[in-house]
């Protein structure tokens, strides 16, 4: 199977968990789904089917930190002047708050869509990954021609949720997965297997007989580890 590959790197991001509003701002150690999609969007330029791709990502950072922002909470003015439509006035000063930031991040994101290989070499609007301030750049962007096997590695990726039947050495989480612009930024939550040890498959995953273990995808250019390559895992943004 031939696949588009980027490499984004940038100096810090954050996925911000969208249940926490005030005080507190944690951060997936793993771009949600929707991200991703939104990465996406950003380098063709227009919202697309979701239907229309697959994807599969390797992400790494170096440190988690955190850094203490300040929101300034605005209000309109109820004296402004008939000619100025709208004139904010400070409300209740400022809200502090602390943010978890990702240092040093690394995306390598792979997309069942080689087509768009030139949308991402002249990406539409500025490459971000999280924040609108997160800028990223492109390193890498080529297509690359995937096999299949058994016996590969799959490590600081997001798996399915099923995957936690098989292995305890990673954890749960329930992401966003897409956001529908055209019904009011309505979103889907799905849950999600993170995996950020290295497991060596069939090996660490915990398959009852020979015929349930899975054949996998993998990255022929990736890190050889003990004769494997980096396994992929797609995953798509809405139901069939």
């Amino acid at each position: 199977m031939q696949v588009l590959k980027v490499i984004a790197e940038g100096v810090t991001t954050s996925f911000r968990y969208p249940h926490f509003m005030m005080q507190i701002h944690p951060t997936f150690e793993m771009p949600p789904p929707a991200t991703i999609y939104g990465h996406i969007a950003s380098a063709l330029g227009r919202w697309f089917d979701p239907r229309e791709v697959r994807f599969a990502y390797h992400f790494t950072y170096q440190a988690k930190v955190e850094d203490l922002e300040h929101i300034f909470l605005l209000a309109p003015n109820p004296a402004r002047s008939k000619d100025i439509p709208f004139e904010p006035v400070l409300q209740g000063g400022l809200n502090p708050f602390s943010r978890t930031l990702l240092f040093q991040p690394r995306l390598i994101l792979y997309l069942d869509r080689p087509d768009w290989l030139e949308a991402f070499r002249s990406p539409r609007y500025a490459v971000v990954l999280g924040r609108s301030q997160d800028l990223f750049t492109y390193t890498e962007v080529s297509i690359v021609e995937l096999a299949q096997s058994k016996e590969v590695y799959l490590e600081h990726t997001l798996l399915p949720y099923e995957t936690h039947q098989w292995t305890h050495r990673g954890y749960a989480v329930l992401m966003p997965r897409w956001i529908d612009y055209e019904r009011g930024r309505r979103p889907t939550f799905e849950k999600y297997f993170i995996v950020h040890d290295r497991l060596h498959c069939p090996n660490d995953l915990l398959f009852f007989t020979q015929a349930q273990t899975p054949v996998f995808w993998y990255d022929p250019q990736s890190p050889a580890v003990q004769g494997r390559h980096l396994g992929l895992v797609f995953h798509s943004f809405c139901d069939d």
